[in-house]
C-alpha cells in the first residue's frame, strides 16, 4: 500500500469522525426542506475505466439529471435553497470521504467524469484514468466558478465539451506528471482557501 493510499485512509476516517455532527445537521436540512433522499448518487468513471457511484449530499430536486448533467449558473433553478448553500461552500462534496475510505477515490486526483463525456476523451486524455480520481485537483481550483462560466454560454454543453473539459483535462495531466504527497497537501490547502476566498 502506497503512502498516498495510507494518507487517504487515515484522513478520510478521521475526517468522517470529526465531521459527523456536520453530516447529521446537513442530512436533516436536506431531508426536511425538500422531497427526495439525503444523498445523491451518480455513476462516474474511476481508475482503469471502472465505474463507481459518487456520493454527494443532494442539492437538487429529484430527477434533475433528466434536464441535463451539467449545473448551469450558481442560481440553477433545479437547486434547492439548502442545495445552493451547500454547493457554494462545497459541503455537498463531503460524503465523498466515504468514496475515499473505500478506495473509489483519493483526496487529490482528477475529478471523476460521467461516462458520456469520458467516451469523448482522446488517447492522451485517457491517461487521467490511470490514477484514482479525487475530491479536488488543479482543475477544481481553476474552474471553481465553472457553473457561472457555462451560464454565459448559448450552448452550455457544447462550451463544456469544446472549451472547459479539454482545459481541465490538461490540468489533470499536469497533476499526474507532478504527483507527490507534497503536491497533494499543497492542492488541499489551496482548495480550502479558495472555498473561503
Amino acid at each position: 500500500m502506497g503512502m498516498k493510499r495510507v494518507f487517504d485512509i487515515f484522513c478520510s476516517f478521521f475526517g468522517l469522525l470529526l465531521l459527523s455532527p456536520l453530516f447529521l445537521i446537513v442530512a436533516l436540512l436536506v431531508a426536511t426542506t425538500s422531497r427526495g433522499g439525503v444523498f445523491y448518487k451518480q455513476i462516474r468513471v474511476g481508475k482503469d475505466f471502472r465505474n463507481f457511484k459518487i456520493l454527494k449530499f443532494r442539492s437538487m430536486r429529484p430527477d434533475s439529471d433528466k434536464k441535463g448533467l451539467l449545473t448551469v449558473g450558481s442560481k440553477d433553478n433545479r437547486l434547492t435553497k439548502v442545495g445552493y448553500f451547500i454547493r457554494k461552500y462545497k459541503i455537498d462534496e463531503l460524503p465523498q470521504l466515504i468514496n475515499v475510505l473505500v478506495g473509489d477515490m483519493s483526496f487529490v486526483g482528477p475529478r471523476p467524469e460521467v461516462p458520456k463525456y469520458v467516451e469523448m476523451y482522446n488517447d492522451e486524455q485517457r491517461r487521467v484514468l490511470s490514477v484514482r480520481p479525487g475530491i479536488t485537483d488543479y482543475a477544481s481550483i481553476e474552474y471553481r466558478n465553472e457553473n457561472d462560466i457555462l451560464a454565459k454560454s448559448d450552448n452550455p454543453e457544447q462550451t463544456y465539451i469544446d472549451e472547459v473539459m479539454p482545459a481541465k483535462l490538461k490540468l489533470n495531466l499536469q497533476y499526474i506528471n507532478d504527483m507527490s504527497l507534497y503536491v497533494d497537501i499543497k492542492i488541499i490547502f489551496k482548495t480550502f482557501f479558495k472555498i473561503f476566498d
